[in-house]
């Protein structure tokens, strides 16, 4: 868990997001949220269509914290700060 991908700034079209940043890796996504802590989910613990799902929304900027809340909330691989 130590290679982590640079983070990018998640757009937040809304302007309301809890999510401050994200970086995608080869089977994981790994997200900031503004309230602190840096959640990595996988391909192990979301499975394929949920992490697909989740890097869609990170890259289109929207939905994507109301995702995690909704269908992966708990289901991160790891804490990673």
């Amino acid at each position: 868990m130590t290679d982590q991908p640079p983070m990018r700034t998640y757009a937040d079209s809304a302007g309301t997001s809890g999510i401050e940043a994200y970086a995608v890796g080869p089977d994981h996504i790994d997200i900031a949220f503004r309230s602190g802590g840096t959640y990595r989910y996988s391909l192990d613990s979301v499975g394929e269509e949920r992490l697909a799902t989740m890097i869609e929304l990170a890259e289109a900027g929207s939905g994507l914290n109301t995702y995690i809340n909704q269908h992966v909330r708990e289901d991160y691989e790891a804490r990673l700060s």
